[in-house]
């Protein structure tokens, strides 16, 4: 459903509030998976609501043989692994941006293994046809610096090759807490996983069913931590999360702590509270953590903190190219940001003139609607197709209400 641009303009010198987050995005769709592939009778407990879930979940429950999954690319690189060990002929697809995004490094492991997929359009992007059989499997390396979706795409369906899997990584390992993610999720489901250095080994085996529950979503309560820290005061509740969460945006708690926010972890979730330790500068490495990326640098431009933020080459290959969408809209601020190598975002306090009407585009991101929103706290603004937050917090409009109505 499209929602028409949401102009925002929160006045508040104070914020207190309790929110029930979303489950995590990255558990519910590998438990989804997991799931299946353990022929489980029970149903995962409390699954994110948002679109990328719901496409795995559609997926896995349908009769059909072709699967549009929009713009969900968690949805496209598991399933694309999920369906090249099951039985039949498959057609996978999705939105104009999904067939701009890469995913041949993943067809070409899978092939490599045994698989038989090829590509319906341009190669090395979706969509594919996927010739679903029994996976002979065995060694294979990938540079550390792909997505970390394409290995644990392969690590959860290897327990079913015939050999096994081993996966050597080579170069630097990126987003390494999804692919540590994938190994505890797999062993709760009963498999064993071998991580020795870079090199990951898992033995012909059998997951075994499990009722599995979901924890709150840490990269959801990053926008949270955002709006106490752009306001100065109050308190935020947030139902849910875990202090040894397995997910690594849970590094937003500590982070935080530079600008002004303090974390105490309660029995059902965890409180925010203010402080006054401010950085007078940030410096930080995003290589395991890039989706709170877009987060601290909204934050920091707009606490007047100058930064230089390493560790960002993923997020060109995300919804959208999100260094590129990240310099033009906070240019409409009056922020100029600099990009001073591969995978790199500077700020020095660098401004120009800031547009008369601030519209912010989205860029069918999410996470662009998300960072972008608490700025309504400074100034007004207005946020264009704000529905695509359903992505990954869908009642995340609802919940900014419950600061202060919305002028």
């Amino acid at each position: 459903m499209i929602q028409n641009d949401k102009e925002l303009h929160i006045k508040t010198e104070r914020i207190t509030v309790r929110i029930d987050l979303p489950a995590s995005k990255s558990i519910s769709n590998r438990a989804l998976i997991l799931n299946a592939l353990s022929y489980s009778p029970y149903d995962v407990l409390n699954l994110s609501d948002c679109d990328d879930t719901r496409v795995t979940m559609n997926a896995l429950d349908s009769n059909d043989t072709t699967f549009d999954i929009g713009a969900a690319g968690t949805a496209m690189r598991f399933l694309t692994a999920f369906l090249s060990k099951t039985v039949g002929e498959w057609i996978i697809t999705g939105s104009d941006r999904m067939k701009q995004r890469p995913v041949k490094v993943l067809v070409e492991a899978l092939n490599t293994l045994g698989a038989k997929i090829e590509y319906v359009e341009k190669e090395g992007f979706p969509p594919l046809r996927i010739f679903g059989s029994a996976l002979t499997g065995g060694e294979i390396h990938l540079n550390g610096g792909v997505s970390s979706q394409y290995i644990s795409a392969l690590m959860m369906i290897a327990p079913y090759m015939v050999k096994g899997l081993k996966i050597v990584l080579t170069g630097e390992i990126i987003s390494k807490p999804y692919i540590e993610m994938t190994i505890q999720m797999m062993q709760e489901f009963g498999a064993t996983v071998e991580l020795t250095d870079n090199t990951i080994y898992i033995a012909p085996q059998e997951y075994q069913p499990i009722e599995y529950y979901v924890e709150s979503d840490w990269s959801a309560a990053s926008y949270w931590y955002e709006m106490l820290s752009l306001v100065g005061k109050g308190e935020v509740y947030l139902n849910g999360l875990l202090p040894n969460s397995y997910q690594g945006d849970s590094k937003v708690a500590k982070l935080f702590e530079q600008l002004g926010i303090h974390t105490t972890y309660l029995s059902e979730g965890v409180l925010l509270t203010t402080t006054e330790t401010i950085t007078q500068r940030m410096e930080y490495d995003f290589t395991d953590q890039p989706d709170l990326a877009q987060t601290f640098v909204v934050t920091c431009c707009l606490k007047g903190i100058p930064f230089h933020f390493t560790g960002l080459h993923s997020l060109k290959i995300k919804e959208t190219d999100r260094i590129a969408a990240l310099k033009k809209e906070l240019n409409k601020l009056g922020y100029l940001l600099n990009e001073p190598g591969e995978g790199m975002l500077s700020w020095e306090n660098e401004r120009c003139d800031p547009t008369h009407k601030i519209n912010i585009a989205t860029y069918e991101d999410h996470r662009m609607a998300m960072a972008f929103a608490p700025v309504a706290l400074v100034h007004p603004i207005t946020i264009e197709h704000p529905e695509v937050v359903s992505k990954s917090y869908p009642n995340f409009w609802k919940d900014l209400e419950k600061i202060i109505p919305i002028a």
